[in-house]
């Protein structure tokens, strides 16, 4: 994924795409360097581009970011695996979430380092458009599921998603392990949990809803 640095202005190797050859070369310096230390300037000295070319493509450093994660968003919402359909939801969530963490996984640490770049106290102006990014992945989460619940049952599935998914992208950012076998493994206890855990939950609701009044029977 990533290029050598020293590839400098060379059209061998270069993404068709300036947008995508910009935001790999910013992951390159990220990896090198952290994420903190991208400079757009950088990228576009690496890249042999004037500014004003960087600048058509992203309107800063955080929409480089932006795009990154954008890649996650994508990768759930590729065309499911034959017999989806007809599996549980928790095994439907437990695909589609894992495809947002795998498609992130080469740049894990810079991932870490973007999320903490959005919500450091001096920039204010990243965290309400960070919390409506976070609505729209758990929606598209839902989307990509076949998650089709409305009303109160929804507003559940939505909040528990929320919790589900930040608790899992913890686990994720520290997440060692071959494959990233510790995230499938607690993602996927979190969701048996929420399961059960929802059935209950709606078979109280059922049982104390008032029964239907009966039809009065017709007489001759």
């Amino acid at each position: 994924m990533a290029r050598a640095a020293g590839n400098k202005g060379s059209a061998k190797g270069r993404a068709k795409d300036p947008a995508e050859d910009i935001l790999e070369t910013a992951l390159d310096i990220a990896e090198a360097d952290g994420w903190g230390k991208v400079r757009l300037r950088v990228v576009a000295d690496r890249l042999s581009l004037p500014m004003t070319d960087v600048l058509t493509q992203y309107r800063d450093l955080d929409a480089v970011a932006n795009a990154w994660f954008r890649r996650g968003w994508d990768a759930m919402l590729q065309p499911p695996p034959d017999g989806f359909d007809d599996l549980p939801a928790r095994d439907r969530l437990e695909l589609v979430i894992m495809r947002w963490f795998d498609a992130l996984a080469p740049h894990r640490k810079v991932t870490g380092q973007m999320l903490s770049a959005k919500l450091w106290y001096a920039h204010p102006h990243h965290w309400v458009p960070a919390i409506f990014d976070l609505s729209r992945t758990i929606q598209w989460v839902r989307e990509a599921a076949k998650l089709d619940a409305t009303g109160v049952q929804r507003q559940m599935e939505e909040v528990g998603l929320t919790g589900l998914f930040l608790a899992t992208l913890r686990v994720w950012l520290r997440d060692g392990s071959e494959n990233q076998e510790k995230t499938r493994a607690y993602l996927k206890r979190r969701l048996t949990l929420a399961d059960r855990t929802m059935a209950t939950v709606l078979a109280r609701r059922d049982r104390r809803r008032p029964a239907e009044p009966e039809e009065p029977t017709p007489t001759a």
